[in-house]
């Protein structure tokens, strides 16, 4: 009966801490948050009931799920006269920052990018008995968190000769998206993925800056583009804009032409001045004297 008042006792303090029986507990946070692109601490401490402990200690971080899911980092320490030596380091983002043999495996997770929004499970194991390994049941969510940003923002046409503006950001929470500019457009879906938005701004039929503008908790980004529908003039028009410059270039050739034609006919041709000058013709008898 007592026995049995111990395990109850044992799993009472599991549900509430984590893991704590034996003298052994893991104590971590059940969320933290990060900012995208920077870094963040994940901290872990855990107790064991020996005084001094000079085995080879390991220390482990899972992530999705405890016990079975996939290991990103791995230290161990042989001694206590020796540091935990990295044995793994997926991707190398992950730094040891505590000290295991004082009881310490919090750990820093570099340049975080959206797929690190994981559970986090630290484990530690020291060498000898079976039982002395312990793990976080519960693990450490992280939250990733981001200021909206625009990430494409476009116009293009559809089949019913019609044109439409999108505009796609990405934030954590997901930013909301409104469209400014000229009147006269029709609001058009929405759509979401996650942590990315996309908003449709359609018929657009005046000339103008379009700004889209994206806003969550923690800041807001804005992008433009510019819209000018091309419109073609009437025909007879159309037809007077190409004919009369090409006639006016066409009277501006005939009178160049005409001048240089004159020009060569009315003028006499000046004896060169590199001619010799002729001698008169003679017979023998006239040269002679």
């Amino acid at each position: 009966m007592r026995e049995l008042g111990l395990v109850l006792l044992c799993l009472l303090r599991i549900s509430r801490k984590g893991v704590q029986c034996n003298g052994w507990s893991v104590h971590v946070p059940s969320d933290v948050t990060g900012e995208l692109g920077k870094m963040v601490i994940l901290p872990c401490t855990f107790t064991h009931p020996y005084k001094t402990f000079d085995r080879a200690l390991t220390a482990i971080w899972r992530i999705k799920e405890p016990y079975n899911g996939t290991v990103i980092f791995k230290c161990v320490s042989q001694s206590s006269s020796e540091l935990c030596k990295t044995a793994i380091s997926h991707k190398n983002k992950y730094k040891l920052l505590g000290n295991p043999r004082h009881k310490d495996l919090s750990i820093r997770v570099d340049n975080l990018t959206w797929s690190d929004g994981e559970r986090y499970f630290c484990r530690v194991e020291l060498a000898g008995d079976i039982q002395d390994k312990y793990e976080s049941r519960n693990g450490i969510k992280l939250h990733v968190i981001a200021a909206p940003r625009i990430i494409n923002i476009t116009v293009s046409s559809s089949r019913d000769h019609t044109f439409q503006a999108r505009c796609t950001a990405e934030g954590e929470p997901a930013p909301a998206l409104t469209w400014t500019g000229p009147p006269y457009s029709n609001p058009g879906s929405t759509s979401s993925s996650g942590h990315r938005v996309t908003k449709e701004l359609r018929s657009l039929t005046h000339d103008g800056k379009y700004t889209c503008t994206a806003v969550n908790s923690h800041g807001r980004a804005e992008g433009a583009v510019y819209f000018y529908k091309f419109r073609a003039s009437d025909s007879s028009s159309f037809m007077i804009l190409i004919f009369v410059p090409l006639g006016i270039k066409a009277v501006i050739l005939l009178v160049i032409l005409s001048f240089t034609i004159f020009s060569r006919e009315g003028s006499p041709s000046a004896p060169s001045s590199l001619a010799r000058p002729q001698l008169p013709e003679c017979t023998y008898e006239n040269c002679d004297r």
